[in-house]
């Protein structure tokens, strides 16, 4: 593990020479500079980890670069140094977001505390963040989604992304698994060189060598000139095949030389060639089903399937449906130019019910059809196609009116006897009339999230929809509060 970052920005040369002897021993790699300006660009280009700060600079206040390092919300901890130890100059500092302050001559027990505990807590800080990012990521490389199963998918692309190993991906119809084979690209050190895609179902059995691996001139009718194959032009990059149980049998093999040697030759040649590629796959199918019925040769499918993933349905994907559904909105509203801004609350309990069989294509489709044919600036039920036209039912008008009512309480308190369809779990709205019954603001989020999740029946995608939150951020709420 690299050594921790420590910056000192002092000019007091024998105070650099005490706090750099102090360090000597420990696993830190220490550096000073003696002006402001030196310190802000240093700062700016290469952040350490922690830094020990001086206060009184000969070209600026140490509270400007505090000032800087807030502002910026550069990745680092500050221990303040100074000889002036007032109180009002303390406060100023730790509300500045210096994690300490000492005053000179500081303790050398006491500076290695601070410094351990300043970097422990910047690794700390690290790790929250970089999960944070990855749990609420709701877009990645072509992905629509913040649902749990997506954000598993997007952690092993990133996983996967710097390997030379095979990725089998294996989804139905629809889910994404060209855009996953991209994103494994594009996130990869390959991402400068090309990405070559091949449909192993949809070119005949008899060009699918040709276009795989070349041909030479008059290898075979209608080879009037030599040319390249799929292989030859991605290298330095990515290969991806496509439906890779649907290729011939005789051809198998030949892949399989290739994958084992990294070698091949041009129809019509005899000539080995060398390429660099990074191969991914893709099928719908099971694959070891095809292996069983002796549709694809079982030594392939191993050398293959080294790094497996599977991409979920759409049904599988909690509340992503409507979040895909409004980017689609949006960009065909866009391209048509229609007015479309949103889908009304019964259309989304729809699109929320819908099984979706042919997954984020079919959902794609049905947006366009909805733009295309339709005009307005809010899409209605009226406007669903077949089959979704027909799923509206007193089950689902319940769940809208439940919502309704969930936004109206916030203005005005509603009787519950309005409606047979009105929430189980009544909604707290009066404000607290003295001190005594103010609540904490944690208390009453757990409130209105768990109040929100009766609404939907325990329906947690549903009501992460609702409150516009992720799905992740209730689920890890949740085990919050179980630990509590």
């Amino acid at each position: 593990m690299a050594n921790k970052k420590v910056l000192m920005i002092e000019d007091d040369p024998s105070e650099v020479a005490i706090t750099q002897a102090y360090l000597s021993k420990e696993a830190y790699d220490f550096i000073s500079v003696d002006r402001g300006d030196k310190a802000i660009e240093l700062l700016t280009h290469a952040c350490p980890d922690a830094v020990i700060l001086d206060l009184k600079l000969p070209d600026m206040d140490g509270f400007e670069i505090l000032r800087h390092i807030a502002n910026n919300e550069l990745p680092c901890e500050v221990v303040v140094i100074t000889g002036n130890g007032s109180m009002n100059t303390a406060v100023e500092a730790m509300q500045l977001g210096a994690c300490d302050f000492m005053i000179k001559p500081y303790n050398k027990e006491r500076l290695l505390t601070t410094l351990k505990n300043m970097v422990e807590n910047q690794s700390l800080k690290r790790i929250v963040r970089t999960y944070q990012e990855e749990i609420d990521r709701h877009e990645y490389c072509g992905f629509i989604g913040s649902s749990l199963a997506m954000q598993r998918v997007y952690h092993m692309i990133d996983s996967a992304a710097e390997s030379k190993a095979t990725v089998f991906i294996t989804g139905e119809s629809g889910t994404g698994k060209e855009v996953c084979a991209e994103a494994i690209h594009r996130k990869s050190n390959r991402s400068n060189g090309p990405f070559i895609a091949i449909n192993c179902g949809a070119i005949p059995k008899d060009l699918i060598e040709s276009e795989l691996f070349g041909h030479t001139k008059g290898a075979f009718t209608g080879a009037v000139k030599e040319r390249d194959g799929s292989v030859r032009s991605a290298h330095g990059g990515t290969l991806f095949l496509d439906e890779v149980c649907e290729m011939d049998m005789a051809l198998q093999p030949k892949l399989l030389r290739f994958l084992q040697t990294g070698t091949f030759n041009k129809v019509g040649s005899d000539k080995l060639e060398q390429v660099d590629v990074r191969i991914v796959c893709a099928t719908n199918k099971d694959p070891l089903a095809e292996v069983a019925e002796g549709k694809f040769r079982e030594d392939l499918y191993y050398r293959l399937h080294v790094l497996p993933m599977h991409l979920p349905k759409l049904q599988e994907r909690e509340n992503d449906v409507v979040e895909i559904a409004n980017h689609f909105l949006k960009t065909y509203a866009r391209e048509e130019q229609k007015e479309f801004e949103r889908f009304a609350t019964e259309v989304e309990m729809v699109f929320a019910k819908y099984s979706w069989p042919g997954n984020i294509r079919q959902l794609q489709n049905v947006v366009r059809n909805i733009v295309v044919l339709n005009s307005g600036d809010i899409v209605t039920p009226s406007m669903l196609p077949a089959p979704l036209d027909t799923l509206m039912d007193d089950n689902l008008a319940a769940h809208v009116y439940q919502r309704e009512m969930q936004s109206s309480f916030a203005s005005q308190q509603m009787p519950q006897a309005m409606s047979p369809y009105a929430a189980q779990s009544p909604m707290t709205t009066s404000l607290p009339t003295s001190r005594e019954t103010i609540r904490k603001m944690s208390d009453v989020e757990r409130d209105h999230i768990e109040n929100a999740i009766a609404l939907c029946d325990g329906n947690v995608p549903q009501a992460s929809h609702y409150l516009g939150i992720s799905a992740a951020t209730i689920y890890r709420k949740k085990n919050a509060w179980r630990s509590d």
